[in-house]
């Protein structure tokens, strides 16, 4: 029998889920060198190997590709958060070992390593795949129509022939609307790694059977792993350099902050480290005013510590949640790799980031004219939802017997597979 696939790609993780005829979901599984696991990291890495040929390259996704890079740094080209590209018309490739991949190549490669690591647990027939999709993609500019043919051109290299797209926060909202006892107007909102989306959506009970209507969306290109640069920026760049100085012909000049970009992302310090920025900072070192700071700094690089510190970062991110103070505990630093971090200091940290997540609030209440008096229930999906700042944003509108939780990791893809399952799917989908 087939059956319905969801799939939710995000940036940060990506979840399989299959439903049954009798509206059951479960998350596909996985097995690779890394271990087994109901989720992937949506990374992938790309390693020379002898023993595959010549021209072969040994492919790892999520935690294995993680793990291949850190064993082999030098050797392998990494790559995560793919989503982010999917709509940038500026992204027109990338070159691995001299073959210059498109977005749509590394999206198929991915997803084709997902199919490869559930194994037997690949149903043999599909049915409808349903592919979650954000309200507004990442980005400056972002081209939604170019992601949306660049999704659809590697979906079905894979074979996939029934495509539906939906919106990420409509499937979460699907999913939890299953638990409603009476008629409801739901916000989602939905916390990824690189978007904030909002889903404002209207269900009714009409005979037994469940129906929506839509009311509005909204969406920012800001997340959780803008919340774990802000950490970084403010406890760690400061001890490796930022906003210290050197000398030069008898002036004093500040060592240039855009060496401190490369920390948006953990993997970008590998790429960082075999640039002509890295040497520039290398020879900078005789003149500084601090040389111990940028030592650090190239300590950190040539020991491939960008991960290590990303844990340690996630890490402190997550006590914040529960504590007024948590510890960065980050050993490669010496004594500049350990200090109190007070939440009051983070959350101060991320005020614009906080202010743009509220304005796409706004922008779903105010487009639509819904009073936060009209909602019934607000349902918060993914990691970020647990910071306690962004939770205060929804505290503060809406009576706290309104706002529930719950499925942060898989809500999204076991929604798109009840989608896929209802018999209506065109009501949800989005052309």
């Amino acid at each position: 029998m087939a059956r319905a696939l969801g799939l939710d790609f995000g940036t940060t993780n990506t979840v399989l889920a299959l439903a049954d005829s009798d509206r059951q979901t479960h998350s596909m599984p996985f097995t690779s060198s890394a271990g087994e696991a109901d989720s992937m990291r949506t990374a992938l890495s790309f390693m020379k190997d002898a023993a595959l040929g010549a021209s072969a390259l040994k492919v790892e996704a999520g935690y294995a590709a993680i793990q291949q890079f850190i064993d082999n740094p030098g050797d392998c080209r990494f790559l995560q958060s793919i989503k982010t590209f999917a709509a940038s018309p500026l992204f027109q490739g990338t070159l691995i070992f001299a073959r210059r991949h498109a977005f749509e190549d590394l999206m198929e490669i991915f997803l084709k390593r997902l199919k490869a690591y559930a194994g037997a647990n690949w149903p043999e027939s599909l049915g409808p795949v349903v592919v979650g999709r954000p309200v507004r993609f990442a980005g400056a500019s972002p081209d939604e129509a170019l992601a949306m043919q660049r999704y659809e051109t590697a979906l079905k290299r894979l074979g996939f022939e029934d495509i539906h797209y939906v919106y990420e926060p409509v499937a979460a909202a699907y999913y939890f609307a299953r638990t409603l006892k009476s008629d409801a107007t739901v916000l989602v909102a939905d916390f990824g790694g690189g978007t904030t989306d909002y889903s404002l959506i209207r269900f009714e009970t009409h005979g037994g059977q469940m129906t929506a209507t839509p009311i509005g969306h909204s969406g920012v290109g800001i997340a959780g792993d803008h919340f774990d640069f802000r950490l970084i920026d403010n406890i760690v760049s400061p001890e490796i350099g930022k906003g210290s100085h050197f000398t030069n012909f008898g002036k004093v000049l500040d060592v240039p902050p855009g060496y401190y970009v490369n920390f948006g992302r953990w993997n970008q310090l590998s790429i960082f480290k075999t640039s002509r920025e890295y040497a520039d900072l290398k020879s900078l070192v005789r003149q500084a005013v601090e040389p111990e700071k940028l030592e650090l700094f190239i300590d950190l690089i040539e020991h491939d510590e960008g991960y290590p510190l990303y844990q340690a970062i996630s890490a402190t991110k997550m006590a914040l949640s529960s504590a007024e103070e948590a510890e960065f505990n980050f050993p490669p630093l010496g004594r500049a790799g350990r200090k109190t971090v007070k939440r009051s200091d983070f959350e101060t940290w991320i005020a614009d980031d906080l202010a743009r997540i509220e304005g796409a609030l706004d922008e779903v209440l105010e487009k639509t004219g819904t009073a936060p008096a009209a909602i019934d229930k607000v349902f918060l999906t993914g990691g970020t939802s647990f910071v306690p700042a962004v939770r205060s944003l929804f505290t503060r509108r809406f009576d706290a017997s309104k706002i529930e939780t719950g499925g942060e990791l898989l809500s999204i893809a076991h929604g798109l597979a009840l989608i896929g399952e209802s018999g209506d799917i065109e009501r949800w989908t989005v052309s």
